[in-house]
């Protein structure tokens, strides 16, 4: 249900991304690279087609537990049990969120949301694939409770969305709203690595939380925003997005010789290291002056890149809505193949020429699945005229690829 809401609201979505644009360039203060903004994009299409198949976490338990364990059964025409269960929720999300930096377990699969080094609307739909996999243990005292199900879905996605507009700097601060609600001001500072706004303004709705528990600071004039994180990214891949700070910790946890270091290496703050690791492999200091990750696309390369994106964004939109439909092993060849295809574009985006041969597969292999059985993975039957459309755009990308992307010199000569 929520995934099929929130594709539903995508238009609307991309129209405040549009409106953001024209007003950053209008104002002189663009916040969008063609590159970082399909990398969160992807993220958040990658979110959403894996919660397809975690969804029996996020809300499958929650279901059984109200079922089964909760104290009450709360009405749910009820507006009292509305307005507290968003009022809990927000509170069980705050702290849902603190844990997500103060926990490195946590902080793995949360990272994805801040990984970007720019500050934009497609930053609010950065999202985590891996996310529901403990997420939903902060949400059991709702269900125990006795809040419904379906009041708990509509909830979640009503906290979830108002934290959309958030993610702009073209929105200053908001006066007394910045001191009750979460604000693009307020909002920025969470998103900042800045020394004195690490950690700070974990709110979804209400900053009052963190007024209340001691994590809250004003954006200030004298400290401008550097966005990222400690251990950048520097890549444009989704699947590393999503696993880089998992192989990291498990990797220290491989390398120490104590066994409780291995075990609370899970659980202690994002950075912690056992001694013997860090004497033997010690980190590279943050440099807040980095230069931003940005290797360069334009012309043939981005307009390569950005027309193969829409076509999985919109066929991302067809298997959010027709999943229920499909086969599970339909469904998840039908899974695959987008996030494969999120992935080629993100390597094609850092100009890497192993992704060419990848990309060429892709084609090829959306070509024959058309040509051979007729339909789409199963789910609706192609007519000719729509087989041959398809045929010739992958035949047309095919022949396009190659003289786009190989490597050529200061002359512009190709490279062998």
């Amino acid at each position: 249900m929520q995934e099929k809401i929130i594709t539903y609201a995508s238009p609307v979505f991309f129209l405040f991304i549009a409106i953001e644009l024209i007003v950053g360039l209008r104002r002189g203060r663009n916040t969008y690279r063609v590159n970082d903004m399909l990398n969160s994009l992807s993220l958040g299409i990658m979110s959403q087609i894996v919660g397809v198949f975690l969804k029996v976490l996020a809300i499958g338990i929650y279901a059984w537990v109200f079922a089964h364990f909760s104290l009450f059964k709360l009405p749910a025409n009820s507006i009292w049990v509305w307005v507290s269960g968003l009022l809990l929720y927000d509170f069980l999300y705050y702290w849902l969120h603190r844990m997500g930096h103060e926990t490195a377990v946590l902080w793995a699969a949360h990272v994805v949301h801040h990984q970007s080094e720019e500050y934009n609307l497609t930053t609010a739909l950065r999202q985590t694939s891996t996310g529901p996999l403990l997420g939903w243990i902060f949400y059991i005292p709702m269900a125990l409770i006795g809040y419904p199900v379906e009041v708990f879905i509509i909830i979640a996605l009503v906290d979830l969305l108002y934290q959309f507009w958030v993610h702009t700097q073209q929105i200053g601060k908001l006066g007394w709203f910045d001191r009750v609600f979460i604000s693009p001001s307020n909002h920025r500072v969470h998103h900042a690595v800045n020394d004195i706004y690490l950690d700070r303004n974990y709110g979804g709705i209400l900053i009052l939380w963190d007024r209340l528990f001691g994590t809250y600071i004003d954006e200030l004039d004298e400290h401008p925003v550097v966005f990222g994180t400690r251990s950048p990214l520097r890549s444009w891949n989704p699947l590393w997005a999503n696993i880089e700070v998992y192989k990291a910790v498990a990797l220290d946890a491989w390398r120490t010789r104590r066994w409780t270091d291995k075990l609370q290496i899970w659980v202690r703050p994002p950075g912690w290291r056992p001694a013997d690791v860090t004497a033997a492999y010690p980190s590279t200091a943050f440099d807040i002056n980095r230069t931003l990750y940005n290797p360069p696309l334009s012309g043939a390369r981005m307009w390569y890149c950005l027309v193969q994106f829409v076509l999985i964004l919109q066929v991302t939109t067809h298997f959010l809505v027709a999943y229920n439909t499909v086969s599970f092993a339909g469904g998840m060849a039908y899974a695959v193949w987008l996030v494969a295809g999120l992935w080629i574009v993100g390597g094609l985006m850092e100009q890497k020429q192993v992704y060419l041969p990848l990309e060429a597969l892709r084609l090829l292999a959306s070509l024959l699945i058309v040509l051979l059985s007729g339909s789409w993975f199963g789910t609706v039957p192609l007519s000719a005229a729509v087989q041959i459309a398809i045929a010739v755009f992958c035949v047309a990308s095919l022949c396009a690829l190659w003289p786009i992307f190989k490597h050529r010199d200061s002359y512009g000569h190709p490279v062998h």
